[in-house]
């Protein structure tokens, strides 16, 4: 299956893997590169030597073209960027901040960067920037979706910008693609997909619990993480709903894990923090973080807050990375066949 998205990014499959924090690490990015997709490295957990290290094992694990997530409100993002620019990675995914530097300097070695936006502003901004596509992320969506479901946003969106556009927000099979191929874009992204596979360092006791999951098991709120996004409803997730303020001894607790794994004194954690957040804003990060790697990494069910997109509840079984873009591509070709039959 050939469009904009293969192309432009030199890859089989119209399909990417979302960066997502604590697990798009090496192992599942080179997966889904060498399964014909574009994985991607969510650097957020690195020091800027340690996304170097990463981004070399990478390359260690496939010869096909990856991405780098740099999420721009996050600590360490700037020397991170700088990083997989220094390492030329073929395609840089931006969000959450201002990014033409990045743009620039990435088109001089001929990288591509595609930036992640959920609003008209911020897509005719990436835009002007320069940005190579744009992922259109809709409220369907695990973490930081916006407030338009996709079958409304992506179209919507292709009035907005000129610019080839990937879909992100409920989209997890072939019957995903093709819709999201029939509403204007060039592929698609998935997160939720990904993070249950066997390749994925997601515990098992939360990739169970999805499994068990309905698609209304899910939360959006601004209170996990100080930004509106989709989170699993577990015992962690509804009581930070029903705080108005982070506890401070715990988001004192949780900054100092962060500023200790990236090697950031606290201080300048702090300060670059308020460059874009309030001091709750400050304190929801730090604790929702805490609560995604416990959730990852110990799949302590009581503790652990875990992003998740409503397809959870069309999800039941552990495929690898390959199994899952090959069925896909299958699926897709197959009902974009049926409809065309139907029409004829």
């Amino acid at each position: 299956m050939k469009t904009k998205m293969t192309e432009l990014l030199g890859i089989e499959h119209p399909i990417m893997l979302a960066g997502m924090a604590y697990v798009a690490i090496p192992e599942l990015v080179a997966a889904v590169s060498n399964a014909g997709g574009l994985g991607m490295l969510n650097p957020v957990i690195y020091t800027p030597e340690g996304t170097r290290e990463a981004i070399r094992e990478v390359r260690s694990l496939t010869d096909k073209p990856f991405a780098v997530n740099i999420t721009l409100i996050f600590p360490g993002s700037r020397e991170n960027a700088t990083v997989a620019l220094e390492e030329k990675v073929p395609v840089i995914n931006t969000s959450l901040g201002r990014a033409d530097w990045i743009i620039n300097a990435a088109h001089e070695y001929g990288g591509k960067v595609l930036g992640t936006v959920v609003m008209q502003r911020h897509a005719r901004r990436s835009e002007l920037d320069g940005a190579d596509f744009l992922i259109v992320t809709g409220n369907e969506a695990a973490a930081h979706g916006g407030d338009i479901t996709s079958l409304v946003l992506l179209p919507l969106a292709r009035t907005w910008v000129n610019t080839p556009i990937i879909a992100a927000g409920g989209f997890s099979d072939g019957k995903g693609l093709a819709a999201a191929l029939t509403l204007g874009a060039e592929g698609i992204s998935m997160g939720t997909r990904f993070m249950l596979t066997q390749e994925s360092p997601t515990h098992d006791n939360f990739k169970q619990l999805c499994f068990q999951a309905a698609a209304e098991d899910t939360i959006y709120s601004d209170r996990i993480d100080g930004l509106p996004g989709r989170f699993l409803k577990t015992k962690a997730a509804e009581i930070m709903t029903r705080q108005t303020v982070a506890s401070p001894i715990k988001a004192l607790s949780e900054a100092r894990e962060i500023s200790s794994m990236l090697n950031i004194p606290l201080w300048k954690l702090f300060i670059n923090g308020l460059k874009t957040r309030s001091i709750r804003g400050l304190a929801s990060q730090a604790v929702g973080t805490g609560g995604l790697r416990t959730a990852i990494e110990e799949g302590d069910l009581d503790r652990g807050v875990l992003p998740i997109g409503q397809v959870t509840g069309i999800i039941n079984n552990l495929p690898t990375c390959k199994d899952v873009i090959d069925q896909t591509i299958a699926e897709a070709e197959e009902v974009i066949k049926a409809t065309f039959a139907k029409l004829a």
